[in-house]
Parts: C-alpha cells; sequence; structure tokens
C-alpha cells in the first residue's frame, strides 16, 4: 500500500485509577470530524476529551472530495495549506453517456479564492494531519484504544462508560460530542435511529495504484461501453492512486464483489490495462436518512452520527465539517456562560437544514443515477439522449449535484439590492486583500465589516474596513456605495444594511448570542 498506516499510542488514561474531574466536553470519534470539533473547541479556548476505539487512521481512501468550505475550515483549524498542497486540485467535471461527453462544469470559474473548489485528498491523509494539530495542541487530549460503553444523561451532564485494554473507566461532561461515524454506537445506545430512505442499489468503490495520465477532473460515465448498462465514477488522487466506483445493481453480492478475482477484471476494462495494483476495495450501499434532531439533552450529534448521504456531490464529510463549523462557536459560548443552552436549537435547526438539502440533492442524484423502471427511467434516458443535441437539456443531467454550503434560513437584516452572494446566511465570500486575503481576517468572533462609510466602536464585536478593490465591490457592494455586514464567528453572514446604524448592529450581535 502507498500509505503507511503506523499505529497511534496508547496510554493509560487518569480515570483508571482515580476519578477525573468533569470535562467540558468529551468527544467520540477520533475521525476528521471528532479531530476537528476539537481543534474548533480548543480554538474558542474550550479543552476537550476525544475517545476513540481504535488506534490508526481510517484504512481507504473513504471521503476523498474536499470543498472550498471545507477547506477554508480545515484551514482555519492549522491544516489547510497542507491539504492543499498534498491534494490533487480540481475544478472540472465531466459527464458522459456511453462514449459521448453531454455535460461538464467549472465549479469555479472566477479568480480571487485563497481555496480551490475541490482537492482530492484521501481521508486517511486528512485524518493524520489533525492527529498532528490535535496532538501539538495543548487543550486536546486525545485518548486512542478508548471505547465507549455506555453513556448515562440528566439536565447536568453525561456519564459515559469507557473501555480500555487496561480496564474500564467513567468520565463526566457537561456535553458528549458524538461523531462517531454512520454505524454510530452512541445513537444506538440512547434508542435512536435514522429516518429517510435506503435505495436498493450497490457500487463497487476501488482504489487502484497505477501511472497514468488522467486529467485532474472528475469524469463520470452513464452505460459506459466498459460496464454496459451500468454507470461508473473516476477520480484522481495523490500518490498514483485512482478512485473508481461502478453501479453493480442490488442483486450483486457484497462478499463475492469485493473479492480480487471479480474486481480486477471489471478495472482492466474501465483503464484498458492490468498495471495497476489493488489498494482498497469496498462495496456499499445509498442511504439519504438523518435524525430527528441532533440535540439530544447533554449529547450533541455531528458528522454521520447525525445524518448520512449517498457518496455522489461529494456532501459527507463536507457536510460533517459544516456541522463542526456550525457548532463550535455556540458551544464554547454555553460552556462560557455567555450563551443559554438554547443556543444549541440554532445548531439543530441550522444542520437540520443543511442535512435536508443535501439529502434532497443526493436523493434526486440517486434517482437519476440508478432510475426505476417507468417514468424515473424513461425521464433519464430522455434527457441524456436530448443532452446530445441540446445545451439546455444538459443541465438536467444529475451524476451528482457537488457540495456547497447551504444558505440558512432565518437570518438577519437584509438589504436585498446588495449581491446576493453575500447575503445573510451565506458564508462571506472571500477575496484578496493587498496584505493577504479575507476569508484568514474573519472567524473566530463577531466582527463588522464596513465598506465605503465609517463605523465607530461597536460593543461585542471587532470592526475591520477592508480596501474598496473590484472584487470586494462585486461581491458586498454590486451598485450600491456603502455597505456594513456582521459576520458570525464561523464567518457566516448573520446580517448586513446600506447604512450605519449602531442600535440595530447591537442588537443582532445579542441575537446571535441569544442574549
Amino acid at each position: 500500500m502507498p500509505y503507511d498506516y503506523q499505529p497511534f499510542p496508547y496510554t493509560t488514561p487518569p480515570g483508571l485509577t482515580s476519578p477525573e474531574p468533569r470535562h467540558k466536553a468529551v468527544i467520540a470519534g477520533a475521525g476528521p470530524i471528532g479531530l476537528a470539533m476539537a481543534l474548533e473547541l480548543a480554538n474558542y479556548g474550550v479543552p476537550s476529551v476525544v475517545l476513540d476505539d481504535n488506534n490508526v487512521v481510517s484504512v481507504g481512501s473513504r471521503a476523498i472530495c474536499w470543498s472550498k468550505r471545507s477547506l477554508e475550515i480545515l484551514d482555519r483549524l492549522g491544516v489547510g495549506e497542507k491539504s492543499v498542497a498534498k491534494g490533487v486540485t480540481w475544478k472540472v467535471g465531466r459527464t458522459y453517456h456511453r462514449d459521448a461527453e453531454v455535460f461538464n462544469f467549472d465549479l469555479q470559474p472566477e479568480e480571487g479564492h485563497k481555496m480551490p473548489a475541490f482537492v482530492n485528498l484521501q481521508q486517511y491523509y486528512v485524518e493524520e494531519y489533525l492527529v498532528e494539530a490535535a496532538q501539538a495542541n495543548g487543550l486536546i487530549d486525545l485518548r486512542f484504544k478508548n471505547k465507549v460503553t455506555n453513556i448515562r444523561q440528566n439536565e447536568d451532564c453525561a456519564t459515559i462508560e469507557i473501555e480500555t485494554p487496561d480496564g474500564t473507566y467513567h468520565l463526566e461532561a457537561d456535553y458528549l460530542i458524538a461523531c462517531d461515524g454512520a454505524k454510530s454506537p452512541i445513537r444506538e445506545m440512547i434508542g435512536l435511529d435514522f429516518k429517510g430512505e435506503l435505495f436498493e442499489e450497490r457500487f463497487l468503490i476501488a482504489d487502484i495504484e497505477m501511472q497514468a495520465e488522467f486529467p485532474s477532473e472528475r469524469r463520470f460515465w452513464f452505460e459506459p461501453v466498459f460496464h454496459p448498462g451500468q454507470s461508473a465514477l473516476l477520480h484522481k488522487q495523490p500518490d498514483n492512486i485512482y478512485r473508481i466506483d461502478l453501479q453493480l445493481g442490488w442483486d450483486a453480492n457484497p462478499e463475492e464483489e469485493k473479492k480480487p478475482e471479480n474486481v480486477i477484471p471489471r478495472i482492466e476494462k474501465v483503464v484498458g490495462h492490468s498495471k495497476f495494483k489493488l489498494d482498497w476495495v469496498s462495496v456499499y450501499t445509498f442511504q439519504c436518512r438523518r435524525l430527528d434532531s441532533f440535540v439530544q439533552g447533554r449529547v450533541i450529534f455531528a458528522g454521520d452520527s447525525a445524518h448520512i448521504v449517498s457518496p455522489f456531490g461529494a456532501r459527507g464529510g463536507n457536510g460533517g465539517l459544516q456541522d463542526v463549523d456550525a457548532l463550535g462557536w455556540r458551544l464554547a459560548a454555553v460552556l462560557d456562560g455567555r450563551s443559554p443552552p438554547a443556543i444549541l436549537g440554532d445548531y439543530d435547526s441550522e444542520r437540520g437544514h443543511g442535512a435536508d438539502e443535501n439529502i434532497l440533492n443526493s436523493a434526486r442524484a440517486t434517482k437519476f443515477m440508478t432510475p426505476a423502471d417507468g417514468i424515473e427511467r424513461l425521464f433519464r434516458d430522455q434527457v441524456l439522449a436530448l443532452a446530445a443535441k441540446a445545451p439546455f437539456a444538459r443541465a438536467w443531467v444529475n451524476s451528482g449535484r457537488l457540495s456547497v454550503p447551504c444558505v440558512y434560513p432565518g437570518a438577519g437584516p437584509d438589504d436585498p439590492a446588495l449581491p446576493k452572494v453575500s447575503r445573510p446566511g451565506s458564508v462571506a465570500p472571500d477575496a484578496p486583500l493587498g496584505n493577504g486575503w479575507l476569508i484568514d481576517r474573519l472567524g473566530g468572533e463577531v466582527m463588522v465589516l464596513a465598506f465605503g462609510c465609517g463605523v465607530s466602536d461597536i460593543g461585542g464585536a471587532t470592526v475591520i474596513k477592508p480596501e474598496l478593490t473590484d472584487l470586494i465591490r462585486d461581491r458586498y457592494l454590486g451598485d450600491a456605495t456603502a455597505a456594513v455586514y456582521l459576520i458570525r464567528p464561523d464567518q457566516v453572514v448573520a446580517a448586513r444594511w446600506p447604512y450605519v446604524d449602531p442600535a440595530a448592529i447591537t442588537k443582532a450581535i445579542a441575537r446571535l448570542w441569544r442574549q
């Protein structure tokens, strides 16, 4: 294998010899979401304990497509530039019907962003970088081979039972954040289940190592000649690793399909030769499901433990990092007494909205890619046939709408005459500044951006007055001559006005913190 899987050391936890003081936050799961959660809380000065039943990064590439927004979040956690440097940057996707290209897209056609549209990077690298950052952070206690086996909670705290190679101990936490994946044992422990749709379809996923000159693009085929009647996907990754997804059908036997003697002939048809090494193989089933509520008393769910979607569209890992983005500052505010626990309901409603949007897009893509007999298949086949001849039909071809951050509803005051790209509820758009990037100056606290107007000090916010470049005007002013923006700690636009109104700004800040 190109990646050298090295186990992380196990250390006997102090709770085995004497009771530990109550912790503010305990995080279950040291995957990308759990580690990101710990680092985000540390950015706000909140210590945490991270528990994981394993002692190695995830085996196989798993999540590979990291969106621009995820890269911005990872950058805030200290691993964004490293991820971009190692990853394969891409922004163009091409969709084929048999041998003919019927549709392509450019996810970032304009310049002026610090981070690219997408980077392909195996999940094990992202976990490695996050583990290194967590181990270097004095506020994070990362414990491997610590398995959560039971949970009790009351109005004041969660009590967690943990099994280790040296025995069992207990921790108390103000809050337990469950980032323990799609099969979340914590979800089962407290008697919760997903609601949604399980699609009767299976896909083979394989990583192969080979020397090739395929471009750094997403390639998707409907009914390719090398895999008749089904669909296929190809992605380039670092280290000469290529991801190939092949539709199998619901009747396929997962264990049989994963055997090398069955996988290798299929891959040979895709790449046209046998000069490759099989690195990792899995078979997955499409699911689009989620919890009714992500906040369950003193237990908060994030990532795949809260919601799961089919992988086409790169909405799983990216959606999980957006959970971290929306939860971190709010939970920190509760733990330091700045906000009441009710603010966590805002996390639940926002990320429930995000999950619903991801599920809607994933379900639509799944039904287009694997249509049921009847009207679904008729529509899909007619769209593909029409797209080859009529440009207007090409946007209907759906091989997975790629992940972009949702716009949160119910945001603060707005002036619709200002540009849509920076409306309340959206991530503040980036732009180059003379000495760096706008996105690097945002986040971690509430900020007021003032463009073309004077703003005196605003209580509870830092005031920034960026230079008025052409891109700043396009993304924040449009035809207006002045604007004031209120930016949340997670770099999301909370409100905006065409003029300075200190009383309105102060009221919007109080609303953010539920004060």
